[in-house]
């Protein structure tokens, strides 16, 4: 016998408030790594590699929840796109915190100071902005913002090529003498550096994946997803 309708509501809103709970901690992660990377900050860096564990498990616990709410009574239409969303949305989530993982790790490896003039925290600014709002979409069933985040994420887009494209400038215009500069160690950190931006890029990638998986909850409407 499936569970009574209230009971099953009860669960529904479970869920959306866990997704948010594990938006939270995901975002938390993707500051701290920002804030490793602006500082060389090792200790920080390392609390972000070290909890990834604790975000694939909640990970994994909400997506038993998701098959469950599936399982137990057939959804009408609306409940349906509402856990298949979220069921995309955490996938999203942790995605976005292995990105934050990468950040910090590249944040323990950077050696040199002598980095190309690129602003990767104006870009970090942006897409974490990003993922707060794709996630308030979500929570608010705010489906003008789903529309907006798409639009922004072209800009962001345009920023990180302009900065890949000053990275490989900076390395191709660079003067010194080869005999005074450890070259080995200069690559590997415009390498890192390219990879940063390129990891920027995809959460702001990841968050309009959430976006779009939450204006097809809230309206039906395919038209952001790919």
């Amino acid at each position: 016998m499936g569970m009574s309708r209230v009971s099953y509501q009860h669960q529904l809103d479970r869920l959306a408030d866990d997704v948010l709970y594990m938006s939270e901690v995901v975002l938390d992660r993707l500051r701290l790594a920002l804030a490793a990377l602006e500082q060389k900050d090792d200790s920080t860096a390392r609390r972000v590699i070290d909890g990834d564990d604790e975000i694939n498990e909640q990970y994994l616990e909400l997506e038993s929840d998701c098959i469950d709410l599936l399982a137990l009574q057939q959804p009408v239409a609306s409940d349906l796109r509402f856990i298949a969303a979220s069921f995309k949305i955490i996938t999203d989530l942790e995605r976005i915190a292995d990105l934050a993982v990468n950040l910090a790790e590249y944040s323990l490896a950077a050696d040199t100071d002598a980095l190309p003039e690129v602003d990767v925290q104006a870009i970090g600014t942006t897409v974490t902005e990003m993922v707060e709002d794709a996630m308030v979409a979500y929570a608010d069933e705010d489906a003008e913002l789903c529309y907006e985040l798409a639009d922004r994420d072209d800009t962001v887009d345009a920023q990180c090529e302009s900065a890949s494209e000053t990275i490989v400038r900076d390395l191709l215009g660079r003067e010194e003498a080869p005999e005074t500069i450890d070259l080995e160690a200069q690559l590997a950190d415009i390498s890192r550096l390219l990879l940063t931006v390129r990891d920027l890029e995809r959460i702001g990638d990841h968050a309009v994946n959430i976006a779009s998986r939450s204006l097809y909850m809230i309206q039906n409407d395919a038209d952001l997803l790919y």
